[in-house]
């Protein structure tokens, strides 16, 4: 009698088949910071002639790993949600490292790894560092794989700005632990950390660097976290 075939919980070989062709996991790569970017844009971070990168594009969309908005005539791609940005820090955390080449490869290894977005929230040792001290402030508590904010967190989130009743509603993970993929330490991820990343942002606490996904925090975010916590 033939050996009935295992039941499949979800059919991952498209999905695998989709981020395997180098051009297309150098587009999502691009797209993990979070913003919106037009075909050429992601033709050319990914090093193939616009015609090209139109056609791996159409295939990521019918794939559902990223979307399109419109502006006038314009077209530009995001990552489809927080999933898919979480299945690339995965990868990435399992993945080889790519061979430093140059003094231009090394410094932006290190400013990805000293500070960087990781999809819309807070990454590298900036994440972390931040994480170690919103629990050991007791803003945070650990339960395990996800965080709760007591009373005394809710207050300090909201002198940032950040309204905890407002993520604890979104369409998502509140506050999971995210395993940074170059500090083999959690950050801070879910509707939680992307709101608090964008405040501190918008606060000027930390800016965006030349290095795509980089970040860097501030004179002023330096004196405001110090503050803070």
């Amino acid at each position: 009698m033939d050996a009935e075939p295992f039941a499949k919980d979800a059919d991952i070989t498209k999905v695998a088949g989709l981020m395997a062709d180098a051009t297309r996991a150098a587009m999502l790569t691009t797209l993990l910071d979070g913003r919106a970017l037009a075909a050429g844009e992601l033709a050319r971070a990914a090093g193939v002639s616009p015609p090209t990168g139109s056609a791996h594009l159409g295939r990521l969309l019918d794939g559902g790993l990223v979307t399109v908005v419109s502006q006038g005539r314009h077209r530009y791609y995001l990552l489809a949600g927080p999933d898919v940005a979480a299945a690339l820090e995965v990868l990435a955390r399992i993945s080889p490292r790519p061979a430093v080449r140059s003094l231009k490869g090394a410094r932006q290894a290190r400013l990805l790894r000293d500070a960087r977005t990781c999809y819309d929230h807070l990454a590298g040792r900036a994440g972390v560092d931040l994480l170690d001290r919103l629990v050991a402030a007791g803003c945070l508590l650990d339960r395990g794989g996800r965080y709760d904010v007591p009373q005394a967190g809710e207050a300090m989130f909201l002198r940032l700005g950040v309204d905890v009743p407002e993520a604890r509603r979104a369409r998502r993970k509140f506050a999971p632990s995210c395993l940074d993929w170059t500090e083999r330490r959690p950050h801070l991820g879910g509707a939680l950390g992307a709101a608090l990343t964008g405040r501190l942002i918008e606060r000027g606490w930390f800016e965006r660097g030349q290095v795509r996904r980089a970040l860097r925090i501030t004179d002023k975010g330096r004196v405001g976290l110090a503050t803070l916590l």
